[in-house]
């Protein structure tokens, strides 16, 4: 019979990948450092190639080794999801959930829906990471995230999602802008003093596609964040584009800015869940998408 990698072996390199230290990959793991160091070699010697180059003075991968990494990466996601596939057989939404949100997202939905998931289900251990749509959608495909809750479009790879709601854009104006008098705008009104978010924020690109402006690099001012960039307009430095969802959560309270709707059609995004293609926990998804739709915001008239 074949000699083959353990899980113990994958999780021992791939600490090692991300520490770049024998010691500290080994607290990582709760391992001594000679423990790791021998789970090292002997996983070299069981796939008979080399995987780091101790010839340097720090941890090196080795070609192979990195792509090695990779695989185990991938690898050890599939474990875990076997264990919680199984496990949400017989109970649902229980165990660990690793959720991926945006920021244009999480603080305006997720407070609304968290305390009664938990009350509902209170086997669920549910983790959030906040970061930019590329990096979670990376995360996922590495195992590392089990779900995100994104706007759509995005192009993810190769994913299964669910749309939870539709959340339109909405110009948000100093009360003074000449636009606050039309009751709804023109996004080819929205000119030079557009002001959003910075790139690799996809609500950025949202805004952009809504005013047809998708090579716009000319902000003098450009946020990181939804409340910075309310407070820049807010102190009359131009105007923005802002989602109904976090307008109706409050995000203009203490300000006087005033938002007005888009002309019909102009402009949304789509607030959907994504999870790996082919995931034995299909099911426990849907029902997650389930329990957000539940707290989904109303719809402007």
């Amino acid at each position: 019979m074949e000699n083959l990698p353990s899980v113990r072996h994958l999780r021992h390199l791939i600490a090692l990948a991300d520490h770049g230290h024998f010691s500290r990959a080994a607290d990582a793991v709760f391992v001594t450092q000679s423990t790791l160091s021998a789970s090292i070699k002997e996983l070299e010697n069981i796939l008979e190639a080399a995987l780091v180059d101790r010839s340097k003075r720090t941890v090196v991968l080795t070609p192979l080794g990195v792509e090695t990494v990779e695989r185990a990466r991938k690898l050890i996601a599939e474990f875990e999801e076997l264990a919680r596939a199984v496990r949400t057989t017989r109970q649902p939404l229980c165990g660990t959930l690793r959720l991926g949100a945006i920021p244009t997202i999480s603080p305006f939905l997720l407070p609304r829906v968290l305390p009664d998931l938990r009350r509902t289900y209170r086997q669920l251990k549910l983790y959030l990471v906040e970061d930019q749509t590329a990096r979670l959608v990376e995360a996922l495909h590495h195992g590392q995230l089990d779900i995100l809750l994104l706007a759509l479009p995005y192009d993810c790879g190769a994913v299964e999602s669910v749309v939870l709601f539709d959340d339109p854009l909405v110009a948000a104006l100093p009360s003074w802008h000449p636009l606050v008098s039309q009751k709804q705008i023109k996004t080819e009104s929205l000119g030079d003093d557009l002001l959003l978010l910075k790139d690799g924020h996809c609500l950025r690109d949202h805004a952009l596609a809504a005013c047809n402006l998708p090579g716009r690099h000319t902000e003098v001012f450009e946020a990181t964040s939804l409340s910075t960039l309310v407070q820049m307009v807010d102190n009359g430095l131009g105007t923005t584009l802002l989602p109904l969802l976090a307008v109706e959560a409050g995000l203009l309270n203490g300000t006087d800015l005033v938002t007005r709707p888009l002309q019909a059609g102009a402009a949304s995004r789509k607030i959907g869940l994504v999870w790996r293609k082919g995931t034995g926990r299909h099911d426990e998804f849907a029902l997650f998408a389930d329990e957000l739709m539940k707290h989904r915001q109303p719809q402007p008239s």
